[in-house]
């Protein structure tokens, strides 16, 4: 550096020197910060993280986004695995029966479709909506994921759950297992039913973020895929039981009113409010949408007319034109103590990057009045 100075004895080559100098600490400092953030336990993928989405598609903060009920929403292309609208997507909120959605995609991996399932005392005695499963009997394990799926039943929840996991707890781990894998750590799930729940960890929730992920895990990417659609699809269901006939009919209603939804799971608690998250198909486009608190009694249709905005928005051009930067995605709230990437990091950066701008400022006026 003296021999520099020596031979470059300029106002401009000392000020270019320390230009660089700083910027390369900024840099270090930046890198320093991201790898003290890493908290253990990330080395597997997250959806959230930006190595994979540099640019998210998510409008929070979009000119032309749509006009919704839902508290928190989100809309995600499942072929390129990125948002394309959020508002509020990565908080944790109650979520309801949308809660079914894994815990029909981990019976369906984990147990055999045709399985019998003895019902305990505790299954039959779950609250409405139920199917009046009753102790002791006997039920075929297709039967009670119809029921599950099609009418929201909670008994028939509780039943596959003890019947796959060996208890709620044990399911409940798989559960949360099966979040963590495909990505979704800002999901913790207590209860196989969506019920509202709280223990010494958390509360029942997940994210608008975290629904999507999971509803495109559900319709496309998990080996059991088809039977859930199959299952998801069906408009009305009829089997025989010691108790007489027993007929389900499907409740989603953007399965009836558009050729674009290929499954769906409604959900509503007092908590959690009127709840909906969808899989559709669209213009060659699959994709997923979630809506949490989209209304409470007698709101019940909002959550119809904002699934509906949301694919017209999606096909729109203003979906199109609408990007955030990489850190609208890279913090996502978790079931625990773990972040993907933490806020003080983004703060830093931006720290760092407004001294640079404001260096390269006064430089550049320097240089002004230096010549």
């Amino acid at each position: 550096m003296i021999i520099f100075l020596k031979k470059y004895k300029s106002k401009i080559a000392l000020m270019v020197f320390i230009c660089v100098l700083v910027c390369t600490v900024s840099c270090l400092l930046d890198f320093k910060t991201l790898e003290k953030q890493k908290m253990p336990g990330l080395e597997k993928k997250s959806v959230f993280m930006a190595a994979e989405n540099t640019v998210a598609k998510n409008t929070d903060k979009a000119v032309n986004e749509p006009r919704l009920h839902a508290v928190s929403a989100a809309l995600y292309d499942a072929d390129d695995e990125t948002f394309i609208y959020g508002r509020n997507m990565r908080d944790s909120m109650a979520n309801a029966s949308t809660t079914k959605l894994l815990t029909c995609i981990v019976a369906l991996e984990k147990a055999d479709i045709n399985d019998t399932v003895t019902i305990s005392q505790n299954a039959a005695s779950q609250p409405a909506v139920k199917l009046g499963l009753v102790a002791g009997n006997s039920y075929n394990m297709k039967d009670l994921l119809y029921g599950m799926m099609l009418e929201s039943f909670n008994d028939c929840a509780y039943a596959i759950a003890e019947h796959v996991g060996g208890s709620t707890e044990g399911f409940a781990k798989l559960m949360n297992e099966k979040a963590n894998e495909i990505g979704c750590l800002g999901t913790y799930f207590i209860t196989p039913n969506g019920l509202d729940a709280e223990n010494d960890i958390s509360f029942h929730h997940s994210t608008a973020g975290d629904l999507c992920v999971i509803m495109s895990y559900c319709a496309w990417k998990s080996p059991k895929s088809t039977q859930f659609l199959e299952i998801t699809q069906t408009m009305q269901y009829t089997f025989e039981t010691k108790e007489g006939q027993m007929v389900f009919s499907n409740h989603n209603r953007l399965l009836k009113e558009t050729d674009y939804c290929i499954s769906g799971k409604t959900g509503f608690t007092t908590k959690a409010g009127y709840c909906y998250v969808a899989a559709v198909e669209k213009d060659g486009r699959r994709m997923c949408l979630s809506l949490l608190g989209c209304g409470w009694p007698n709101n019940k249709n909002y959550k119809w007319a904002d699934a509906k905005s949301l694919v017209e928005y999606a096909v729109s051009d203003a979906a199109e034109d609408s990007y955030c930067d990489a850190a609208c995605v890279t913090t996502q709230q978790t079931g625990d103590i773990r972040n993907t990437i933490n806020l003080k990091y983004i703060e830093n950066n931006k720290k760092n990057k407004k001294i640079c701008k404001n260096f390269l400022k006064n430089f550049t006026i320097n240089i002004g009045n230096f010549f």
